[in-house]
């Protein structure tokens, strides 16, 4: 009698298949993401606060997708380079960045960037739609939830006024024509850090820095002693222009602004810190009230930071003695919030000095935005803090570092500053640049 085939399979054969699945769904979601990225970077769809959720979203994806792709195609050297959070520019990380570019369609989709680099990230920009480095309905990276920003501004101005309590502080004389009367030393009345706690990084970046969740810095960079010992000194004379302050956000007003008086918003806050920076101390400024936020009689934010750079490359290039760059805004809070401390007895809003870092956590050195001037920038900004922190403390809220670039490299000596809020008076925030007029020229006027 004929034998009917027994059903044998071939060793390992449904692991075969159940790989060869797997291989395919990998390799269908990252087509589908693929097409996905070439549409967003195409469309550039203005999602308001919706985007800067879904470019959060889309990177977390991307390099999700990235790394299963990894593991099916060379589990080996997955396993070799160790855990994904390792720093994008580690041996491991460049070793399987090699062997997967032999494949046409990854290296086609490494070059399709979720970003886009005319506009420097127009989904991450718009965490500014408030007006500011922080939007009140901010959403924490790590943990999901809304910043208390708050909470943040609360513990720096107990900080502060900790500090201030520790010293004993006298009044100083009161000037009857605060912008005819020439620069005087004022009394350092705060506290003078030493280069033995400074040289700590992780007293440094406690006591002066709030860092973004997503992005990180080196002590290697962000080193006191190099810093600090940069020259942020013009060496330029008031004979032809040296500082240029201008607004990426020129429409930020404050709770008693009036509606179509630019005298009253940030540009007008503006005009009074040229006006101090020329008329007390002597400097030759430009002051660029060109509107970059405000298109077709809406407010539109989405590209303000490549339409200000256009302006400001122009400028410069007609006026290249131009050293400092200053780009004016004011934050945005917790409705709740008030950034105000007093100042020679007047209410006075407090401000905020601002990098970006042109560096993400999870993929390294954000290469399409390179900034040659990241190390000028924070000398920059950590020599005005501690200007503050000696001559008005508590004025000045912590440094705030962000992944991106904002422009910050058009210049060394490149500066954005988050003067108060939405939640201050005019007038505490014209107050405002008396302090920071006198904060710049103790760092600009005295070289090392």
């Amino acid at each position: 009698m004929k034998r009917g085939r027994i059903g044998i399979r071939k060793p390992g054969f449904g692991k075969w298949k159940i790989e060869k699945a797997a291989n395919g769904v990998v390799w269908l979601l990252i087509l589908t993401m693929g097409l996905y990225i070439l549409g967003s970077g195409v469309k550039l769809r203005p999602l308001k606060k919706a985007a800067y959720v879904r470019e959060v979203l889309l990177q977390e994806m991307e390099a999700d997708l990235r790394r299963a792709a990894l593991q099916t195609l060379y589990p080996g050297l997955v396993y070799a380079a160790g855990d994904r959070g390792q720093r994008a520019d580690s041996p491991g990380e460049w070793l399987l960045e090699q062997a997967v570019g032999v494949f046409p369609l990854y290296s086609f989709l490494a070059g399709q960037r979720l970003y886009t680099t005319e506009i420097e990230s127009t989904a991450a920009y718009e965490i500014l739609i408030q007006g500011g480095v922080h939007d009140e309905n901010e959403i924490n990276q790590e943990t999901g939830e809304a910043f208390d920003l708050a909470e943040q501004v609360e513990e720096e101005n107990r900080q502060a006024q900790n500090a201030a309590s520790d010293m004993d502080t006298d009044a100083p004389e009161e000037q009857t024509d605060d912008t005819a009367a020439g620069p005087s030393e004022p009394s350092a009345t705060g506290h003078i850090y030493t280069a033995e706690e400074l040289s700590d990084f992780d007293f440094l970046k406690n006591n002066f820095y709030i860092i973004e969740s997503n992005t990180d810095i080196s002590s290697d960079l962000l080193n006191a002693d190099r810093l600090l010992s940069m020259d942020m000194a013009l060496g330029q004379d008031s004979s032809a222009p040296q500082i240029l302050l201008y607004h990426t956000h020129s429409q930020e007003g404050f709770v008693d602004s009036v509606e179509g008086d630019a005298g009253t918003t940030i540009v007008g806050v503006g005009d009074r810190l040229a006006e101090l920076l020329t008329e007390r101390y002597g400097y030759n400024v430009i002051h660029n009230t060109k509107v970059y936020d405000y298109i077709d009689g809406e407010l539109d934010r989405n590209r303000a930071y490549s339409l200000a750079a256009e302006d400001v490359k122009q400028i410069l290039a007609e006026n290249p003695s131009l050293e400092v760059l200053i780009d004016l805004h004011r934050d945005g809070v917790n409705e709740g919030t008030h950034l105000v401390t007093e100042v020679d007895g007047k209410p006075t809003a407090q401000f905020m000095f601002f990098n970006g870092l042109s560096y993400s956590k999870r993929n390294g050195p954000i290469s399409y935005l390179e900034n040659p001037y990241i190390g000028e920038n924070l000398a920059l900004s950590l020599q005005l803090k501690l200007a503050c922190e000696a001559y008005y403390p508590g004025v000045s809220r912590k440094i705030y570092l962000k992944s991106l670039r904002y422009n910050l490299h058009l210049r060394p000596k490149s500066l954005l500053v988050e003067a108060g809020a939405q939640t201050n008076t005019l007038e505490e925030m014209m107050n405002a640049m008396e302090p920071l007029a006198e904060v710049l020229y103790q760092v600009l006027d005295n070289p090392k």
